[in-house]
């Protein structure tokens, strides 16, 4: 798992070929600074003990957070999360907003977030944009789409009226 994390650091890389090919005392240095960097990012995500573990051995709630580790290893100010909780349970999910929420407000990350788990959608984000068959139905707080009688509609269906 760990080489999983520093390969997002392939593009930040700080020696050439030469130093490579002859492991030039630069080489040791900037590779080590990686690991480093890299344990760090899979001890956020509560995974530093499998970080030798190959990463298709992991359950995939592990996997998903695994995915985050080296998306911030990119240092990117906007993080696309197209539903991260696909496949999840609802433990994995709960666990996994915690870690989407410290690492939105620990490094000021910017996460546009793709998801159909509302729960998920209202415990953790503060502006939302509903959406119905590619439609924009609403945009707001949680609070104000929560009772919004368009995103009511769309997502619990209509209200059921009692037979006269």
């Amino acid at each position: 798992m760990l080489d999983n994390v520093k390969i997002a650091y392939h593009s930040q890389i700080e020696y050439g070929l030469a130093h490579a090919a002859l492991r030039l005392p630069k080489f040791f240095r900037v590779e080590a600074d990686i690991a480093a960097k890299s344990r760090q990012f899979l001890q956020l995500v509560d995974l530093a003990d499998t970080a030798d573990l190959l990463a298709a051995s992991l359950p995939y709630g592990k996997r998903r957070k695994l995915e985050l580790a080296r998306a911030l290893a990119t240092e990117a100010s906007l993080l696309l999360l197209d539903e991260p909780a696909a496949g999840l349970n609802t433990q994995e999910t709960a666990e996994l907003a915690r870690t989407i929420r410290m690492i939105r407000d620990e490094f000021k990350v910017t996460i546009l977030l793709i998801e159909h788990d509302m729960r998920m959608v209202m415990n953790l984000c503060e502006r939302i944009i509903a959406m119905n068959f590619g439609q924009t139905i609403a945009v707001g707080t949680p609070a104000e789409l929560k009772s919004n009688p368009r995103v009511i509609e769309a997502y619990l269906g209509k209200p059921k009226t009692a037979a006269a």
